[in-house]
């Protein structure tokens, strides 16, 4: 018995000193995990002491719905989808540094002023950049919907010793309440997006885990609750994109309204450079202004010409950024100047002020111009340079080539010159040709092209003042087409007076401008009234139906004999 009981005696002790030694090396790794984070914390307070001053695009980002400058259409239309009793779910679209982010920051609060908003005053706007919140296929992370932590992952804590997976929440579920914003939503990941469509309609977040069973009485009952009912995500979605709306999916499209921001003219962003000057107490030289509206192509490129001017200006210290400055910071980022579309001085044979799209809501005026010269009776053709010659198309798994639209409306101009006009365009080598170097697509330059052809073959010239739209049918009749009003917005900035475009897409709101009379016409006779100027009754001109024996076409001059 003294022997069993020696042995367990020193086993007693054995243990002890095990158990001692543990704990010792406990305490020891507590002492030097508290030493390090000590270090590190002063490390961290050091940093944080450590300041510089803001940089100017963040002084220069608007605070308030007034200092947004340039998108009154689109703010309006975005207060009323988010400032109201029920906001809805909303895309942006519109080019880069024109007040997207901002917009939908100030907007906010903006709603929480409104006694009648869902939105409480501590709700939050959530940013996320879609071209970075990239997921794990596992389903390890995914920072925009929320991941599980499953207890075979490193640092999985007490919960994952205990077989607990432990469900971490996303940026959705941080949004619950109040707006998450996804900035170039455009470029989400499919699978991240098709989950985003499903949170959007149950407004709450499941998540999965081969390691939950809801009969396990170990897990606390704020997982099981988690797992069986999701996470809370009840917020309202704004996205912004740079790109056009057809390449956005139509699920996502089919749940939010959809609003466009255009680009900024030259005198707002002559404003947004003023006001950046202002900022930094370094007024700018009239000419240097003038410089920065003719380079800058949106607020952001204002904002960082003058940073960098004005840096050369304290550098050399001097209180005013002049106009050689603003040259110089043009010259070193190699800035090209922005388009200016201004029409011609004069009418001109065979030369047409055409509208069309290059962006979401940009609109913009083109010139279609065609020339006419005799050919054998009958053995004409037609050439047609600057369009989009084919086109490509998914449908059901397949992609398709087929003939481009615009090409195609060639074949209509055609057929209602010769049947509508009752001229005889197989008569003549015609050239019809887009300048620009940026190939057209699409219907809407019908109009454009059969004005042109028409005033080439008889030798009348186009109003230089008139712009027009529209898809032409081969009976003579205008029909509908997209994005009118960037396009008529265009023209007045081009300096066009008079714009023609299709009965289907007239508004109200075209009545009401001042600086540009907008007409709606349904079909090509009534086009060619407005934009062909009249032959006088001393000089006629032989038309097409009679023959030509020169070349007839884009006469940067107006022939004798013409009037208005």
């Amino acid at each position: 018995m003294e022997i069993l009981g020696l042995v367990n005696l020193f086993f007693a002790i054995v243990i002890g000193l095990y158990f001692w030694n543990l704990l010792r090396q406990q305490q020891g790794s507590k002492t030097a995990v508290d030493r390090e984070s000590r270090r590190e914390m002063d490390k961290l307070r050091r940093l944080k002491s450590i300041a510089l001053t803001e940089p100017l695009s963040e002084l220069t980002r608007p605070k308030a719905l007034q200092e947004i400058i340039g998108q009154s259409d689109g703010l309006k239309a975005l207060r009323a989808a988010l400032c109201g009793a029920n906001p809805q779910h909303v895309i942006i679209y519109g080019p880069p540094g024109v007040g997207k982010t901002a917009a939908a920051r100030v907007v906010l609060e903006e709603a929480k002023k409104n006694p009648l908003s869902p939105f409480a005053h501590d709700a939050a706007f959530v940013e996320v950049d879609a071209t970075t919140a990239r997921f794990d296929e596992r389903g390890i992370a995914d920072p925009l919907l929320g991941s599980v932590h499953d207890p075979i992952y490193q640092g999985a804590g007490p919960l994952g010793v205990a077989g607990i997976p432990q469900p971490k929440p996303g940026a959705v579920t941080k949004a619950h309440g109040g707006v998450l914003f996804i900035d170039e939503i455009g470029e989400l990941h499919p699978i991240q997006l098709n989950k985003l469509l499903k949170v959007l309609e149950d407004r709450r977040v499941f998540l999965d885990s081969a390691y939950y069973s809801s009969e396990d009485s170990n897990i606390p009952p704020h997982i099981h609750d988690i797992f069986q009912n999701g996470l809370p995500a009840d917020f309202r979605l704004v996205g912004a994109t740079t790109r056009l709306s057809t390449e956005l999916p139509p699920a996502l499209r089919s749940r939010c309204l959809e609003i466009y921001f255009r680009n900024l003219t030259p005198e707002e962003i002559g404003s947004i450079a003023a006001n950046a000057a202002e900022k930094i107490k370094l007024p700018l030289e009239p000419a240097a202004l003038e410089e920065i509206k003719r380079f800058a192509a949106n607020g952001r490129d204002a904002v960082n010409m003058v940073q960098i001017a004005g840096g050369v200006v304290l550098s050399e210290g001097r209180k005013v950024i002049a106009k050689r400055d603003v040259e110089w910071v043009l010259s070193c980022g190699q800035y090209a100047p922005r388009p200016q579309n201004r029409i011609r001085q004069e009418p001109a044979v065979g030369v047409v002020n055409g509208l069309a799209m290059y962006g979401p809501n940009l609109g913009t005026v083109i010139e279609v111009e065609a020339t006419a010269v005799t050919a054998d009776r009958g053995h004409g053709g037609v050439k047609v340079t600057g369009v989009m010659e084919e086109e490509e198309f998914g449908r059901q798994g397949r992609t398709m080539r087929r003939r481009s639209q615009a090409r195609s409306s060639v074949d209509n101009v055609l057929t209602v010159l010769r049947v509508s006009l009752g001229l005889r365009p197989q008569d003549y080598d015609i050239h019809i040709n887009f300048p620009g170097g940026i190939p057209v697509d699409g219907p809407s330059a019908g109009v454009s092209m059969v004005t042109a052809v028409a005033s080439a073959l008889t030798n009348r010239p186009v109003s230089n003042i008139v712009a027009m739209t529209g898809e032409v049918t081969i009976h003579g009749l205008v029909k509908g087409v997209g994005g009118v009003v960037p396009k008529v917005r265009a023209a007045v900035e081009s300096g066009v007076k008079k714009v023609l475009i299709p009965e289907e897409n007239w508004q109200d709101i075209f009545a009401g401008l001042q600086d540009v009379e907008v007409v709606a016409v349904g079909t090509i006779e009534e086009v060619l009234k407005h934009a062909l100027l009249q032959v006088s009754e001393e000089v006629q001109f032989s038309t097409a139906s009679h023959g030509h024996s020169t070349l007839l076409g884009a006469s940067p001059k107006i022939t004798p004999g013409i009037i208005p």
